[in-house]
Order: C-alpha cells, then sequence, then structure tokens
C-alpha cells in the first residue's frame, strides 16, 4: 500500500483516500445491508477495503475496481461530494451534465481506491468513534501502519434517505478531499468547462483500471 498519498506534500494527487478494518472478514450479505450508524457505513467500507487488500494480487488492478465500486458507490454521497467539488459551476449545468459527472467521479473514486489498496502488510485500521458536528458526524478512525505509525483519516457523515453516507474525509484533521478536488478542477473548468472535466475524469479513471496509474 502507498502511504505516500497521506502526505501533505502528495495531497494533490490523492489523499484522504486511506482506510481498512481491524477484522479480516469478506465480501457478504451483510456489508451489503444500509448502515445503521455512522460507524457503520464506515466500517462497512473496512471491511471491502481489507478483503481486496488481501486479494489483491489476484484481482488485479480491474478486479479490485470491480470489487471496490459498489461499496464506493453506497456509503459515498457521490452526488454530494461531485457538486461541492465542481464548485459553483454546477448551477449553470444542465441535468444530463450533472449525471454525467457524478457518475464519472464515481467511477474516478472508486478507480482511485483501487490503485493505492493494492497490498496488504499486516497494518490495522481503527474506528474509534464520533462527534457531533454543524456539519453532520465526524467518526473518527486512523491507519496503523506496518511500522506502527499512525495516520489520522476522518470522516465526515451526512444521513439521507439511504442511511449514514461519506460527504468529505479529512487527513489529519485538516486536509479535506472534497476541498482538493474543487481546487484540482477548477483550472479544468476554466479551459474546458464541465464536458473537459468529465473527458479528464474518464481518461484518470481509464488509466488507474488498466494499472497505469502509478506513472501519471
Amino acid at each position: 500500500m502507498n502511504y505516500s498519498q497521506f502526505s501533505a506534500t502528495g495531497s494533490r494527487r490523492l489523499a484522504g483516500l486511506g482506510l481498512g478494518l481491524l477484522l479480516a472478514v469478506g465480501i457478504s450479505a451483510e456489508s451489503a445491508a444500509i448502515p445503521a450508524n455512522p460507524q457503520d457505513s464506515v466500517r462497512s467500507l473496512y471491511q471491502t477495503l481489507l478483503a481486496t487488500m488481501k486479494d489483491a494480487r489476484t484481482l488485479g488492478e480491474s478486479g479490485r475496481y470491480a470489487r471496490l465500486a459498489p461499496v464506493v458507490g453506497r456509503v459515498f454521497d457521490i452526488p454530494l461530494m461531485a457538486r461541492l467539488s465542481i464548485g459553483p459551476s454546477w448551477a449553470g449545468l444542465s441535468d444530463a451534465q450533472r449525471q454525467k459527472a457524478t457518475q464519472s467521479y464515481g467511477r474516478y473514486i472508486s478507480a482511485v481506491y483501487a490503485d493505492r489498496f493494492d497490498s496488504y502488510n499486516g497494518q490495522k485500521f481503527e474506528v474509534n468513534g464520533e462527534q457531533q458536528a454543524a456539519y453532520g458526524v465526524l467518526v473518527e478512525s486512523q491507519i496503523i501502519k506496518a511500522n506502527g505509525d499512525p495516520v489520522k483519516v476522518d470522516y465526515v457523515m451526512r444521513r439521507n434517505a439511504n442511511g449514514w453516507l461519506i460527504s468529505d474525509i479529512y487527513l489529519d484533521s485538516t486536509i479535506s478531499e472534497v476541498a482538493l478536488r474543487r481546487s484540482e478542477f477548477a483550472s479544468i473548468l476554466r479551459s474546458n468547462g464541465v464536458d473537459g472535466l468529465i473527458a479528464a475524469l474518464d481518461r484518470k479513471t481509464d488509466s488507474l483500471i488498466r494499472g497505469m496509474g502509478r506513472s501519471s
């Protein structure tokens, strides 16, 4: 697993997307259920991540993507994250553009997970509780790397009809995934509009799924 992505200097590429679980559990009917509370939403993601990491070599890049994409779609509020990441430009988009942008954003996030969580070396992952916040609930967690160093990763959770969903991720309590994406997307939107952004996300996703993401 490439932990360089959790550093502040590497945060613009793919920071904040980190996680796993203390228990080794496979994909099951339980993981497909709608989580009953914020911490269960995070644990549902962690279950799939750990199983995928352990099977990484057998699955390959596309196999990891196929396993992770349904869970990412279920536990992340992809429509909200896409809207916030695109920012003010969202208001001027057609319904078709919004739908395409949301789909491309969701595929991209899934591909990022598949690319970065590519091995298991005995890492440990902890859900440490939750606290109320003005924007919803903050679920606190940390990654314990193989060398024992902890990496703090917290989740902003919001509730909708589908249960408690992740709407943002904070690395070290300061680096917002949505804010990073918004900064990254801004220049593309200025130069090429939302259609250019959708095309760029699709290209990056296809590259990651083919296992070429590390060279980009």
